[in-house]
């Protein structure tokens, strides 16, 4: 349970001074893609079907495309946050696309974190990962709140008899995903004591165009508003920075770029989600999420 109430400290330390021509690959390129097409509040995912297998991703698949080094083809084995914060990719995601919502706040209206999560809809995402993780929520009684999911799909629990909620071997399950996708690879690796199968990058383009889109949402695109941005966006910030990640979005900026970034992510941090998710057009369950990991 430590990795999430370590996440109040802000951002992560700037670990290395990056090249700075590691994104001017597709500096030029143009930004709206349709590779990224936002969904809506909470409305029914309209993507399930007949969009492209190949170049739509997850919340979660993009934060560990983050997180994966572009060579060697694996996350860093310091990042012991990724693993929770893929679950609360997974929460994000099942509520953008109409699935799960917070129970009703009631008259004497209960925190974020107190309210519990329940099934809106058990129709299949299409998604191996996202209904397995829909069918815990379903079929759990009495219903859980966000962070006890966080925990329990993460296998981060005490209880012996929660221990099968866990959902298991994730980042290998979305990189066969992105391989599918045609992002990744598969390779194996010898460790001296062991064989590791790794999965390199092997279509940049989609990296380049994630890292600029996340980059250009803090600087050339900033609204300084959270409610005028896409959700889908917004979360991926959240999400991101939880999973220790984003340093790797913002590490080819210039240095006032970089500083600009940071600051506007700050801001973003330093928002209460209480009053947040009170606001109109907004996603409750989104803002819960948040809570989870900045308390």
């Amino acid at each position: 349970m430590s990795t999430l109430t370590q996440r109040s400290s802000g951002l992560v330390q700037r670990r290395t001074e990056a090249s700075r021509s590691a994104a001017a690959a597709d500096r030029d390129r143009g930004s709206g893609d349709e590779d990224y097409e936002p969904r809506r509040g909470d409305e029914q995912d309209v993507d399930d079907s007949g969009d492209s297998k190949e170049t739509r991703l997850t919340l979660m698949e993009e934060v560990l495309l983050l997180g994966l080094k572009d060579r060697e083809g694996y996350t860093s084995f310091w990042n012991d946050c990724i693993s929770s914060g893929l679950r609360g990719c997974m929460l994000i995601e099942l509520a953008l696309r109409g699935r799960l919502q917070l129970e009703a706040c009631g008259m004497r209206r209960k925190s974020l974190l107190a309210r519990k999560v329940i099934c809106k809809s058990d129709a299949p995402t299409g998604d191996v990962l996202l209904d397995e993780a829909l069918k815990h929520i379903k079929d759990t009684q009495p219903p859980e709140t966000v962070q006890s999911w966080i925990e329990l799909l993460s296998g981060e629990t005490w209880n012996p008899l929660k221990l099968h909620y866990q959902l298991r071997n994730v980042r290998e399950r979305l990189a066969k995903n992105l391989v599918e996708k045609g992002v990744l690879t598969t390779e194996k690796q010898n460790f001296l004591l062991f064989d590791m199968t790794t999965h390199p990058l092997t279509n940049n383009n989609i990296k380049q165009r994630l890292i600029k889109k996340v980059q250009e949402a803090v600087l050339d695109k900033w609204v300084n508003d959270p409610h005028r941005m896409d959700k889908r966006l917004l979360a991926l910030i959240f999400l991101a920075h939880s999973s220790d990640v984003l340093e790797n979005a913002f590490a080819p900026l210039l240095d006032d770029q970089y500083d600009l970034a940071m600051k506007r992510v700050r801001q973003l941090l330093d928002l209460e989600p209480e009053g947040e998710s009170m606001k109109n057009n907004t996603n409750e369950l989104l803002w819960a999420v948040v809570a989870a990991f900045t308390k």
